[in-house]
Formats: structure tokens, C-alpha cells, sequence
């Protein structure tokens, strides 16, 4: 690839058909959804993420790691591990299979990964009575938990937690969990894909096939012993965690100037329309549902407009 400087990038979505998915993606967010399947996922920021914009159009971010480095990525993050953080927005038309996450070391020493994963949730709709999985319920082995897994028992140890638009769930690694139906959310993660699929509510796949189940590892890292909290931020920083920290940023046609400090900054609009300008003027436009990163070598940059902005970046 010949190599071009770098501006704030417009990255292409990756959609993608679950089983418990269904349409707001396209009705909330102006997806334009190729099939009438459900989709359940539409991956915004991720290594395979096509540019949409200028010189590098065409390229993927995964291209752009390796090709420029801590340029795009910021000083200390290895270009050769990909984008460290993948968003994306959920559509959950249905329950999500009960599951868990390995941490860094255990993705290394169980299934040879870089990392595990820690994520959050951010509730962009929630209907009436929508409730999340937040873990088992206090006091439980790992023992009872295998053995509820096994009878088809695992639902009558579950904590739910009821929520509403606008709560935030910070989900470390070990973190056993699940999304219920009439939810869309942004959720912001580790660039990771290691999954524990614990329960499936006794479902079938899209290809008519039980969907397998992870027991043993996912029993094996586990956290019993705590549980997260739903909370409704009443200040722009949704979530400052250990590998991520995101801010809502509401626009009302005032400039709001943004400084990078060294690190690649996403941004993923989620109402209205904003436009993004760097310091050297290059700009991009993002309607409702669309995600564009600046890299970090871009000192500042500037929104101007009237909406919201999701922005993420490494912690």
C-alpha cells in the first residue's frame, strides 16, 4: 500500500445475522439490513473494518495498524496485535446465550489469545420490562453451576437486573451475563472474540443445530463471588475502565473541540448528524449509526453539529 497521511477515517460496518437478532438496526440506527434475516450485530470498529473515505478508502483498519503503526494507534500499542477495541451496536429481539469472558491470562493459557475480554454495555433503547443477566446468584459453586448447566437448571440461579435507555453495565473479563429481549445497545469491548456460551434457553440455531456449549472452560473462569452494578451516569463519561473509557458527548450546534492526547479516538454517532474536522481540515460527516476513528497522531480535532456522539478510547 502507498503510504498517505493520515485523517479522520469514516470505517464501513460489518453486519451480521444472528438467531436472536431482528431489525432495529436498520429502524433505530438506518441500516440498510441486504436480507430479511434477523441481524443481531452490526461491528463498527474492528480490524477487518473497510475506510469509507479518502486516499486510504478501500483499506482496512487492520492494513492501517500495520502499515502506520502508533500513528494510527498510539505509543505503546502493538500494531502487530490489530485494533485493540472492537464496538459494535446489538440488536437483542430475543435472549442472548447465557455467557462468560476470559481474562487476559486465561485467553493465553486456554485458547492462545492476546487477549480476553472486558466490555460495557451502553443502553441506546430499551422497551418496557427489559432486563439483562448479571450473574449467578450469591453463594453458588462452581460445582452447582456445572451441575444446573447440566440438568437444564441453570435459569432458576440466574440475577437479573431490570434496565432502561440510558444505564451503562461495566462487564469485566469472568463477568457471567446476557442481553434480553427489546434492547439495542452500543457495546464497547476488547478486541476479542473468545467466548464461553454457558446456556442457550434449550434454542436451536439458525441452521437447526443446538449451539455448542463451553462448560468446562467457562465454569473454570467464572466470577462467583461479585456481581456488576446498572448504573445511569450523570456526567458525559459513561465508563473509565482498565482497557477502554467512553464519554457521550451531546451537540446542540456549539463546537466542541477534543484533544487526542496521544490515542485513537472512535466515534460513533447515535443521533443526529455531526460533523468532524481535524486540526489540518480534513473532515468527516457521521449521520445516526455511523462510527468514524481519528487517528491518534492527529493531535485535536473538532465536532460541530446537533446529536450525540458515543467516543471511545483506550484506557
Amino acid at each position: 500500500m502507498i503510504k498517505s497521511e493520515l485523517y479522520p477515517l469514516k470505517l464501513r460496518p460489518a453486519l451480521h445475522v444472528k438467531v436472536w437478532g431482528g431489525r432495529r438496526l436498520a429502524n433505530m440506527m438506518g441500516k440498510r439490513l441486504p436480507t430479511a434475516m434477523p441481524y443481531g450485530e452490526s461491528w463498527e470498529l474492528h480490524d477487518t473494518a473497510l475506510i469509507a473515505n479518502g486516499p486510504l478508502r478501500g483499506a482496512t483498519l487492520g492494513d492501517l495498524a500495520r502499515d502506520y503503526g502508533a500513528d494510527l494507534l498510539g505509543a505503546g500499542v502493538d500494531p502487530a496485535a490489530g485494533i485493540p477495541l472492537l464496538a459494535k451496536f446489538i440488536d437483542a429481539s430475543d435472549w442472548l446465550s447465557i455467557q462468560v469472558h476470559p481474562n487476559d491470562e486465561q485467553a493465553g493459557a486456554l485458547e492462545r489469545e492476546l487477549r480476553g475480554k472486558t466490555e460495557a454495555w451502553v443502553i441506546l433503547h430499551a422497551e418496557p420490562g427489559a432486563r439483562l443477566v448479571i450473574g449467578l446468584q450469591p453463594g453458588t459453586t462452581r460445582e452447582q453451576m456445572a451441575e444446573a448447566i447440566k440438568r437444564n437448571q441453570l435459569e432458576a440461579r440466574l440475577v437479573y437486573a431490570d434496565v432502561c435507555t440510558g444505564d451503562v453495565l461495566y462487564i469485566p473479563a469472568n463477568t457471567i451475563h446476557a442481553l434480553g429481549p427489546g434492547l439495542l445497545i452500543y457495546e464497547i469491548q476488547q478486541a476479542s472474540d473468545v467466548t464461553y456460551r454457558l446456556y442457550d434457553w434449550g434454542r436451536l440455531g439458525l441452521d437447526g443445530q443446538p449451539r455448542e456449549l463451553h462448560i468446562e472452560k467457562g465454569v473454570q473462569v467464572a466470577e462467583l463471588a461479585s456481581l456488576p452494578r446498572v448504573r445511569q451516569p450523570q456526567n458525559e463519561l459513561l465508563v473509565d475502565g482498565e482497557y477502554f473509557r467512553t464519554w457521550r458527548h451531546e451537540l446542540d450546534g456549539k463546537a466542541l473541540n477534543i484533544e487526542t492526547e496521544g490515542c485513537f479516538q472512535a466515534l460513533t454517532c447515535i443521533a443526529g448528524t455531526v460533523h468532524v474536522a481535524s486540526a489540518e481540515n480534513d473532515s468527516i460527516r457521521l449521520n445516526k449509526g455511523e462510527t468514524g476513528l481519528i487517528p491518534a497522531c492527529l493531535s485535536a480535532f473538532v465536532m460541530r453539529g446537533s446529536g450525540s456522539i458515543l467516543r471511545s478510547c483506550q484506557g
